[in-house]
């Protein structure tokens, strides 16, 4: 009789092998996982680490657009003696174009308010400069197109948009931190 006997020992002997084989496998299964949890929450961080960067990187670009097209600024970069009051309208407006286009990306990483102010002050500008161009002369030159210009921001500094929308810029940037 000791055979039945024998047969239940050796069926617990299986049983808590499988038991004891399948709570390690368990144990290495979860362990697999919190490890694999723990690497995806350090490459997600990693990822919003990468991701404000290039938020912050676009805002300073988009702060340094907004001073490049700010019209003294503008005027005084590509100012060229000689020039005629049409060529100096178009030399203005495609350098506004030119250094819009050149940043158009960056609204990918910034809100849809900051991209909207940024082409807003691009749009005011062209208009200011075809505005002014269209009330002198003809025959005026680019000098007086540029004097025009100048002597509109000064006397209404409230009529351009630039300090606005880069202190926007700014406050936006900041609020990434």
């Amino acid at each position: 009789m000791s055979l039945p006997s024998d047969q239940f020992a050796w069926s617990i002997v299986i049983a808590v092998l499988l038991a004891g084989t399948l709570a390690y496998l368990l144990w290495k299964q979860r362990k697999e996982i919190k490890a694999g949890e723990k690497k995806t929450k350090e490459t997600v961080a990693s990822v919003n680490v990468n991701t404000k960067q290039l938020q912050l990187q676009a805002y300073e670009r988009l702060i340094l657009l907004t001073d490049r097209i700010g019209l003294p600024n503008l005027i005084s970069r590509v100012n060229q003696p000689g020039l005629g009051i049409k060529e100096m309208q178009v030399l203005l407006t495609q350098s506004i174009k030119q250094e819009f286009e050149h940043n158009i990306t960056q609204q990918i990483y910034v809100t849809p308010e900051a991209w909207d102010a940024v082409r807003n002050l691009k749009e005011q500008n062209l208009l200011i400069i075809n505005q002014v161009a269209s009330y002198l002369p003809p025959e005026a030159s680019g000098s007086d197109l540029n004097r025009s210009l100048l002597e509109l921001i000064m006397n209404n500094p409230k009529s351009s948009l630039q300090n606005v929308v880069a202190d926007a810029l700014s406050y936006e940037a900041k609020k990434l931190f």
